[in-house]
Formats: structure tokens, sequence, C-alpha cells
């Protein structure tokens, strides 16, 4: 312990020393400069150019009307509409639909959030060092997919086996007695044709390896026999019903899961899209956004509502995840609006949470799209057994992301 006591001080007061001052100063120094309040004078000049605080308070209260109109209809129409023939979760319509809102989730993810967490977080306001010297933003980003990949996964695995204790308690009791899902006790442990993470439309989940493994250990011409319509059956000559059985427990378990992350993903950067515009005292910035926002959460509710539906919710929980959604966006305008005075969006500070908030829903909502909402449709029987829906669903897609894609050039 003498030893090192007499060698700090050399250190210290050496070459070495004198470097690690001047950077822990920097450091500091930088630090202290990334959480200024102070408006940065780059943007004072385009803050100047277009302010009228009265025109933009008129324009916020507009937009909180148009925006809550839109995310409610968009949950609304597959909840409401999933005892339709023609909006029911398992009907071409509703996955062309899912489709299209696929696309414009992935490009808000893509083309909004991503751009806005890398013009935020290399601002010249900030700091060169680290800001710039560094890619936070699609660091971020990559990190919040990962760990959206380890929340899918870590939820799914604790429905799966919450569901199985359900099942195990069902199998003690009498054979006639029903479980709450309305799974017959005897045929639960049975085999249903299906694998796990498949749904009722055929539908393939793919966040477990060892669902797409099992996906493809069945033979084509099972496949083929399940394009043409035909039933499968087993080794015992029974056929399988679709109706009951494991497959429908656990693509269950899977809409669960999907559903809380999604909508995780959209409320937090709804969170910073209603604060960003309450804030705003521009309304050059804020009438672009009115109708832009507005599309944006009528098909993202869409997407939301469609996974809510198939989950399967009690009533209760599918209402309260809709309008826990619907009101987020227009909840943050109102914030924005209260906080306007005190909260300068245009200061360091504002930069960095606004960037990193906005690389996290970034990262959350393009891993949602790809995995699933585009690849547990796409690579799904279904899908390649019909030509025309494979047809119709990547135009929806394709132009979902298209749409969205050419609001940037607004908002």
């Amino acid at each position: 312990m003498s030893f090192l006591e007499d060698l700090l001080p050399v250190l210290w007061s050496g070459r070495f020393g004198e470097r690690i001052r001047v950077y822990s100063d920097s450091f500091i120094e930088n630090i202290s400069e990334s959480m200024s309040n102070i408006t940065c004078s780059a943007h004072d000049e385009e803050i100047e150019g277009c302010r009228d605080d009265s025109y933009a308070l008129i324009l916020k209260l507009i937009a909180i009307a148009a925006i809550l109109i839109a995310g409610v209809c968009g949950v609304a129409i597959p909840l409401v509409g999933k005892k339709r023939r023609f909006l029911r979760t398992d009907s071409n319509l509703f996955v062309t639909a899912k489709a299209f809102a696929a696309g414009v989730i992935l490009a808000t993810g893509f083309v909004h959030m991503l751009p806005d967490a890398t013009s935020a977080l290399t601002d010249s306001c900030l700091p060169k060092h680290p800001w710039s010297k560094f890619p936070f933003s699609g660091f971020i980003a990559m990190m919040a997919a990962l760990a959206t990949l380890l929340a899918d996964f870590v939820g799914t695995q604790y429905y799966e086996r919450k569901q199985e204790k359900q099942n195990q308690i069902v199998q003690a009791g009498p054979s006639d007695v029903v479980s709450e899902s309305g799974i017959v006790p005897v045929e639960t442990r049975g085999y249903s044709g299906k694998v796990f993470g498949e749904e009722e439309g055929g539908a393939m989940h793919i966040v477990g390896m060892h669902a797409h493994a099992a996906h493809h250990r069945h033979s084509h011409s099972q496949e083929q026999g399940a394009c043409q319509g035909h039933p499968r059956e087993d080794s015992y000559g029974h056929s399988h019903s679709h109706g009951i059985g494991g497959g429908d427990e656990e693509s269950g378990v899977r809409h669960i899961v999907v559903s809380q992350v999604l909508e995780l993903g959209i409320v937090s950067h709804s969170v910073i899209i209603g604060l960003s515009l309450g804030v705003s005292h521009s309304p050059c910035t804020i009438r672009p956004l009115i109708g832009a926002l507005s599309f944006h959460q009528f098909f993202e509710g869409f997407a939301l509502g469609g996974c809510i539906s198939q989950a399967q919710f009690r009533n209760l929980h599918s209402t309260l995840m809709a309008c826990f959604f619907a009101l987020t966006t227009p909840i943050g305008i109102s914030v924005g609006i209260g906080v306007s005075s005190i909260y300068n969006a245009d200061s360091p500070r504002a930069l960095i949470i606004e960037g990193i908030f906005d690389s996290i829903s970034a990262g959350i909502l393009v891993y949602m799209a790809l995995v699933d909402l585009i690849a547990a449709d796409f690579l799904s029987k279904r899908m390649s057994c019909n030509l025309r829906l494979q047809v119709v669903s990547y135009f929806a897609l394709f132009l979902g992301a298209a749409l969205m894609s050419s609001l940037a050039v607004w908002a």
C-alpha cells in the first residue's frame, strides 16, 4: 500500500497526470455544455423567422383534436370490426391492411425517428466531443432493438410457463372441466396440427428459433395439402382441429407479447413527438405536422389494434390499451403547451433527451415491424399458398412505407 501511495503522486505530477487532468477537465466541460438549457445561437434566427404564439396555440389545439380522432379511429377499427367478417383478424383484408400499417411503422423508424435522432445528437449546439465523434443514434437504436428482442423472448417464456401451469392444473381436475380460456382439458395436450407460434391463418412468429425449426420439419406433402385445403392427419389417422390445441395457446402468447412491446415502442416516441409539437412556437413547424401525425397515428393505431385484437384480451384490457395509445400524443402536446415557457426545445439538454428517445423508439419500431409484423405474415403458409394475397400484401407494404416516407418532406 505504501508503494502505491508513493507512486500515485509521481504519476499525477508527471506527463501522464497532466493528460488525465486535461481529459477530465474537458470531459466535465463537455458534460456541462451538453446539459445547458440555454437556446443555441444557431437556432435564434430560425425561431424568430416564423414565430406567432397565439396562432401556434390555435394550431396546437387543432392538432390535439385531429390526432386524437385519428388515433381513436385507427385503433378502434380492428377491435370493433373483429366481429365483422370482412374485418376479422383472419380475413385477407385485415392481412393486407396490416401489411400497409407495417410499412408505415417501418418507415417511421427508418425515415423519421432515426434521422431525427441523428440530427439532434450531431447538432452544432452540442460539443463535438463526444457527440460528433461516435454514431450514438445508430448505436442506441441497435441496443434498443436487441433489448426488444430480449424482452420479446423473456415475455414469451413467461407467458408460456404461465399457460403450461394452467394446463397442468386443468388436466389434474375432472375430464369435464373447462379452463377459463375455453380449452377442453382432455384435448389440450394433443397435437393440433400446428407448430409453436403458428396462427389460425398460418402465420408464423419467428422469434423463437425452435418455432422456426419446427415449422420446417413438416413435410412438403403436408404443406401442399394445407394449401389445397385438405385436413392433415397424424399417424393414428385422426384429423386435426384448428380450433383447439396448443398451437392456439402459443400463438395467443405471442400476440400478447407483441401487442405490449409494440405499444411500448409506439408510446415512447409519441410522447416525444407530442412534447416537441407542444413546446414549439412556430406555426411553420406545427402546420405540416398536423396532417402528417394524424396519418401516422391512424395507421400506427391500426397496427396496434390488430395486435391487441389477435391477443384476445378481455374487453376492459383492450379498451385500456387502446385509450392509452390514443391519448399519449395529445397528452404530450398538452404537457408541451404547459411547460413551453420553461422547456427550451432548442437547448443542448433538450436535443440530447430527444435524440436518445428517438433512437430508442427507432430501434423498437424497426424490430417490431420487421420481425413481429412483416416476417410473421409474409413467411407464413397462408401467404405462400395465395398468390393474389402475396401481390396485394406486398403492394400494400411498399405503399405504406412510401407514403410514410414521403411525409418526411413536410415533417
